[in-house]
């Protein structure tokens, strides 16, 4: 299969491949309007007792970096999916409650129901691609990610408001922003090499995922967003089964599922886990399973460039995202592409 032409006008590809450029776009115009509002100046000066971080699918898991990162600076944080947070858990919506919602849309249809809760219960601070939706306009503060419009399944989006998190957490916890947007703009190339790559990257992970059955992309700590969003959108953008979780629940059951058939994507991550993580994936070799490593170590479509800890969250999801181009064309399929679901969800 040619499929530079046959893809020729898919626009999921046109998405992956203008990752680097959104990154970009979101460090600059993070730069341009550096105070996402009084919300977080109230929480910075200790206004707020907690944060609550709050999203859908990929905005939710975006998130993880994010809550590690005020755990460690001493903040009350928790993450809730927002279709919970609206019907069982609407205590957390209170004065002393700063709510960060991220939404690329901004305008699911959790988004706007936190929306009218939250009214005169909880200040909200945006975080969107849509600084004109409803998130946007009726947060008390926002940050918009500026990744340019999407067609099909979260990418570029998603690593912008990975971007747009990390700002925020230095904004929160007395963290050096400008650092943060050298730092962003050093992996730009690197990401932009790598995704260049795409053709190569799909002909040998079409090899490697030949009778793969299932798939599972495992992480740990900051690599859970990358492990998240990687299940999300291989189900999303190729109609394959596939799922994410922590390297440490693989094997607190699904470890019984290891056969020739299921392939595990096993996210190396920080330092402070590897180890474990390596381990684990030399386990599901021996037990008759199939484990691959994401890591600047790994050889082909899943080496990653090395990069500092922060960053590396950004570049851990860009094998996954090759992992999808692959089994659509094992399949014959165009990838990105919706036949029930919406690239925004409007109905409950």
């Amino acid at each position: 299969m040619d499929l530079e032409t046959t893809w020729r006008d898919c626009r999921y590809l046109q998405d992956l491949l203008d990752q680097p450029d959104a990154v970009a776009r979101t460090i600059d115009g993070l730069e341009e309007e550096d105070d996402p509002g009084a919300p977080a100046r109230r929480l910075a000066a200790g206004r707020f007792r907690r944060v609550v971080l709050t999203g859908m699918g990929s905005s939710y898991w975006a998130c993880r970096p994010l809550y590690l990162r005020l755990l460690a600076g001493g903040r009350t944080p928790a993450m809730v999916e927002t279709g919970e947070l609206i019907h069982f858990e609407r205590d957390w919506l209170s004065e002393d409650t700063l709510v960060v919602a991220v939404s690329q849309s901004g305008r699911s249809a959790e988004i706007v129901r936190l929306l009218e809760l939250a009214r005169g219960r909880a200040e909200i601070l945006g975080v969107t691609n849509a600084p004109d939706s409803p998130l946007g306009t009726h947060s008390a503060g926002v940050l918009a990610t500026r990744a340019g419009a999407e067609h099909t399944v979260s990418c570029k989006t998603y690593l912008a408001t990975m971007v747009a998190l990390e700002w925020l957490g230095d904004l929160l916890c007395a963290g050096d922003t400008a650092a943060l947007g050298t730092q962003v703009r050093e992996i730009v190339d690197p990401m932009r090499n790598y995704l260049l790559r795409w053709r190569v990257h799909t002909e040998e992970l079409m090899r490697s995922l030949t009778g793969a059955t299932e798939i599972f992309v495992a992480g740990r700590g900051g690599s859970l967003a990358a492990a998240g969003t990687g299940g999300l959108i291989l189900k999303e953008s190729t109609h394959c089964h596939g799922e994410g979780m922590s390297a440490a629940a693989f094997r607190h059951g699904p470890f019984e599922m290891v056969s020739g058939e299921v392939f595990v994507v096993v996210l190396e991550g920080d330092e402070r886990a590897a180890l474990l993580n390596r381990k684990l994936a030399a386990d599901i070799t021996a037990a008759g399973g199939r484990a691959a490593m994401v890591s600047p170590l790994a050889d082909g479509a899943l080496r990653i460039p090395r990069v500092s800890g922060r960053m590396l969250p950004l570049l851990e999801i860009l094998p996954v995202q090759m992992m999808t181009l692959a089994l659509a064309a094992a399949k014959g399929k165009e990838p990105g592409t919706f036949t029930r679901a919406t690239k925004v969800t409007e109905v409950e």
